[in-house]
């Protein structure tokens, strides 16, 4: 019998052994200037918590008109790579290995705060309904986007590679594609979104083209197998709706086993964007997917130690992260060897701010333990 791997074994990624299989998955916290410039303050932020063996950056977007709120990180700058390098080396000399994550919303951005002052693009027409946009003046409803030409698609494609590009030249060992969430590409992705006529809708290989391509422009800048993507196959947050879940995400896990990436980030059908929920009638199991993937697998959401172990012991992962627990504890690994007492996460400060919230949470170290 082979044996079994836990938290604190050694793994491999992109050619890169880590220390240990905890991962700090992407979570967005607010913390950068208003042109979208990491601050000092994300630098303390990641060096807290690369105990981690594999770092992924919060969400960081690639174009101006990707974001949907202010103060949230790009990677489509010079100041912005230049400010991103000392954060990622930061979070290196501890030892971890460091990914970007590169984020496009899509239609979940607003009017309000695109460049151009006009609505947010899209695959299709179609507004997001059942949720509201949070502007700076309250929660308001979504519009309906402009479609996107296919112009449109190849200059986003091209804006995907550059901040591939730029990734690297701010010292980020890797990307981590978000494809999840009901962001752009899952936009794509799902037929309640997509209702396209041409070589980017309808049939499952036309619906999965833009993310084909995009990994395919991704590995014009780094190595195939230093990419990773991102999948919330069972959520409908944010009307991430789809006629058949299981078909569509078993589809897209083998392509990207054609692709050879470097692994396959899987979010927990329980959660929805940063909520906890209940378990979708139409629920893809994580581990089916899984099983599916001929690489390494990262499961993220709501998992404590004793799950995540129990992840690793029956082959589902190879690699888990912790979202809310690594905010509130920022030595969670040492926390989860020496079995200590873990913070609660405070409500204020997950959002924008300044330390509150997001550096202040106490380490082990600092308490004297």
């Amino acid at each position: 019998m082979e044996p079994k791997n836990s938290l604190f074994d050694t793994a491999v990624v992109g050619g890169q052994r880590l220390r240990n299989r905890i991962v700090l998955p992407p979570l967005t916290r607010s913390r950068a200037d208003d042109d979208g410039v990491p601050t000092p303050l994300m630098e303390e932020y990641y060096r807290q918590r690369a105990g981690a063996g594999l770092v992924i950056s919060e969400g960081t977007v690639i174009a101006p008109q990707a974001t949907a709120y202010t103060r949230v990180p790009g990677l489509y700058s010079a100041e912005q790579v230049a400010a991103w390098r000392p954060v990622v080396e930061a979070a290196k000399r501890e030892g971890a290995v460091v990914y970007a994550q590169l984020w496009h919303v899509g239609r979940q951005s607003h009017s309000s705060v695109q460049p151009d002052g006009l609505p947010p693009n899209g695959p299709s027409p179609i507004a997001i309904t059942g949720y509201q946009y949070r502007s700076a003046n309250g929660r308001i409803p979504y519009e309906t986007p402009r479609e996107l030409t296919t112009a449109d698609i190849a200059e986003i494609v091209q804006a995907y590679g550059t901040a591939a590009r730029n990734a690297v030249s701010a010292g980020f060992d890797g990307v981590e594609l978000h494809a999840a969430n009901g962001y752009l590409i899952d936009q794509f992705l799902n037929d309640g979104s997509n209702c396209r006529t041409d070589l980017y809708g309808g049939s499952l290989e036309n619906r999965t083209r833009f993310l084909r391509e995009v990994i395919t422009e991704l590995a014009r800048h780094l190595p195939m197998d230093r990419i990773g993507v991102r999948l919330s196959p069972s959520s409908d947050w944010m009307d991430a709706h789809d006629s058949d879940k299981r078909t569509l995400y078993s589809t897209v896990v083998r392509q990207l086993n054609d692709f050879r990436i470097g692994y396959l980030h899987l979010v927990e059908p329980e959660i929805a964007g940063s909520t906890t929920v209940d378990r979708p009638a139409d629920s893809v199991p994580t581990a089916e997917l899984a099983a599916l993937f001929d690489g390494v697998v990262i499961v993220t959401g709501g998992h404590d130690q004793a799950s995540a172990e129990r992840l690793l012991a029956d082959g589902t992962a190879d690699l888990v992260g912790f979202g809310r627990l690594f905010i509130s504890n920022p030595d969670l690994p040492r926390r989860f060897q020496t079995q200590a007492p873990l913070e609660p996460l405070r409500p204020t400060g997950i959002y924008g701010g300044g330390p509150e919230g997001y550096t202040d949470y106490p380490s082990l170290a600092a308490s004297g333990a």
